[in-house]
C-alpha cells in the first residue's frame, strides 16, 4: 500500500511521529544487530538485545540465553554483553568476579582486542550496508533510462501533448538528440528555445514523424523538498507553475531564475493542478548547497525538484551497476555531510543546516507523503548519517570506543577506569550539547 493513502486519513502530526519512529527503529535495529551478530560470532555473549529504553513492554529469552526485549521509549536501543555494567558498556566487577578463563573470554572486557573492535565497528558498518542495499534495490526497481531516449509515461501538463508512450526521441526543435554517453545532453536541453510548444521528431511504429509537445523541462514539480517553502505552501508532486508574479513561464529554468533573483522577496505563483488553477504565495529561503569543488554556495530556493515533460522509459538495471550506484550514493552522502560540518564549523555556511529530532521527524513525514519509495530512500539516507555519526571519535559513541581500542593496541593496556569515566562524561556532555543545539535549530531557525 502506498503511504500517501494513509496520511489524509489521520492527523498529519500523528503520522509524522509514526513514520519517524518507524524509520528510526529500523535504523537502530540494524545498527544494534550489527553489534549483536558480530559479537556473538566472535565469542562475546550478548545477554540483552533491546529496541528502545525504559520500561520493558515485551521480552523473551531465546534458546541461547539472550533476552530480546521491546521497551517503551523507542528513540534508541542497545546490546548488553556479558560483563557489561549497563547498556552503555563499562565493566561490572561483581558480574565477572569468579568467572573462569572460558567464561571471561565470552565477556566484552575479556575478549581479544580484535573481537572487541570488530563488534563495536559492526554497528556503523551495518548501517552503511543497509543504505547500500536500499539504494541498490531502489535503482534496480526504478531501472535505468533507456537509450535512446524513449517516452515512457506521459505526465499531466497544461500544454498540448501529441507525444505517445513508446515514441523514440530523435530530435527536438530541429536539433538532433546527442548520444547520452558524450556528456552533452544537459547542454543540449539548455540550448532549446524556452517556448510552450516544441516540435519533436520521433520514431513511432517504425516511422519518423514530427509531433508537437511541451517544453522538455517545464516548470513541473516532480518532487517537493521536505521543510521547504513549497512544502509549507501545500504544493504537490505533479503541480505545474504557469506564472510567477503574473508573468507566464514555460521552462523550469525560468522559474529557477525568478526564484534565485527574488532576493528573498515573496512570490505570487499560479499553479496548474490536474486542470485546476491555484494561486500560491511563497517566500524563497536561503539554502547552502554543496558545489563540485567541495565548497558551498548560497541560493534562494522554494524546494521544487524539476523533471522532463514525460516519464522516460526505463530498462532493468543490472545487479552490478545498481550495487555500484548504491555504494557511490553512500559515498556522496558521507562526503557531503563531512563537508557540511566542516563549513559550519568554520562559519562558511549557517549552522541552521544542522537539523535536530523535530526537523528529522518532519522530513520523514514529508518523504512518506511523497510515496513509499521516497520514504524508503530517506531511511537509507538517515542510516548513512547515523553510521557516520557513530564513527566520530567521541567517547560514548562507537568511534570513541574504537579510539580507546587503538590506544590499547599501541600501549598494550586500556585507558584507566578513572580516565574512562572522565572521557565518557565529556563525550556524553558533547553529545547532549549537540542534541540541544540541533533542537534549538528546529525551533528557531527560519
Amino acid at each position: 500500500m502506498d503511504l500517501t493513502t494513509l496520511i489524509p486519513q489521520f492527523g498529519g502530526a500523528l503520522w509524522t511521529v509514526i513514520f519517524f519512529v518507524v524509520a528510526l527503529s529500523v535504523i537502530i535495529a540494524v545498527h544494534e544487530y550489527g553489534h549483536f551478530i558480530v559479537g556473538k560470532k566472535t565469542g562475546i555473549f550478548p545477554e540483552v538485545f533491546s529496541l528502545g529504553f525504559g520500561p520493558v513492554l515485551w521480552s523473551r529469552v531465546d534458546r541461547d540465553g539472550t533476552k530480546w526485549q521491546l521497551a517503551a521509549i523507542p528513540f534508541g536501543g542497545y546490546v548488553k554483553f556479558r560483563g557489561d555494567a549497563n547498556a552503555s558498556g563499562g565493566v561490572d566487577a561483581e558480574a565477572i568476579e569468579g568467572l573462569d578463563e572460558a567464561e571471561m573470554r565470552s565477556t566484552m572486557s575479556g575478549a581479544p582486542l580484535w573481537a572487541r573492535a570488530a563488534t563495536v565497528a559492526a554497528g556503523p558498518v551495518f548501517n552503511f550496508v543497509l543504505s547500500i542495499a536500499i539504494f541498490a534495490g531502489v535503482l534496480m526497481f526504478r531501472g535505468e533510462v533507456m537509450e535512446p531516449l524513449t517516452v515512457g509515461e506521459l505526465r499531466p501538463l497544461p500544454a498540448q501533448q501529441e507525444l505517445q508512450p513508446g515514441d523514440t526521441i530523435l530530435a527536438i526543435a530541429g536539433a538532433p538528440l546527442p548520444d547520452a554517453a558524450d556528456g552533452t545532453m544537459s547542454a543540449y536541453f539548455d540550448a532549446l528555445p524556452q517556448e510552450e510548444q516544441l516540435e519533436y521528431t520521433v520514431r513511432r511504429d517504425g516511422r519518423e514523424m514530427i509531433v508537437s509537445g511541451p517544453y522538455t523541462y517545464p516548470p513541473l514539480a516532480t518532487q517537493i523538498a521536505p521543510r521547504s517553502a513549497a512544502s509549507d505552501a501545500g504544493l504537490r508532486a505533479g503541480d505545474v507553475i504557469t506564472e510567477v508574479d503574473g508573468t507566464p513561464i514555460y521552462a523550469f529554468a525560468e522559474l529557477k531564475e525568478r526564484v534565485e533573483g527574488s532576493d528573498g522577496a515573496t512570490l505570487q505563483l499560479t499553479v496548474w493542478r490536474d486542470g485546476e488553477i491555484l494561486d500560491k504565495e511563497m517566500t524563497p529561503r536561503r539554502v547552502d548547497e554543496p558545489q563540485p569543488d567541495g565548497g558551498f554556495q548560497t541560493f534562494y530556493r522554494i524546494g521544487i525538484v524539476g523533471g522532463v515533460a514525460f516519464e522516460p522509459a526505463t530498462e532493468s538495471a543490472g545487479f552490478g551497476s545498481a550495487l555500484t550506484g548504491g555504494v557511490a550514493q553512500v559515498g556522496r552522502i558521507i562526503e557531503g555531510s563531512l563537508s557540511g560540518l566542516w563549513h559550519m564549523a568554520t562559519g562558511a555556511i549557517s549552522t541552521c543546516n544542522l537539523s535536530g529530532p523535530i526537523g528529522i521527524a518532519e522530513t520523514s513525514g514529508d518523504m512518506a507523503s511523497q510515496g513509499t519509495t521516497n520514504f524508503i530512500w530517506f531511511i537509507a539516507v538517515l542510516s548513512t548519517a547515523v553510521g557516520l555519526l557513530n564513527l566520530f571519535p567521541v567517547p560514548v559513541l562507537d568511534g570513541g570506543h574504537l579510539v580507546f581500542f587503538a590506544y590499547e593496541a599501541v600501549t598494550g593496556r586500556p585507558p584507566s577506569d578513572r580516565a574512562l569515566k572522565v572521557l565518557m562524561s565529556i563525550g556524553l556532555t558533547l553529545v547532549l550539547g549537540l542534541m540541544v543545539f540541533a533542537l534549538s535549530n528546529d525551533l528557531f531557525c527560519p
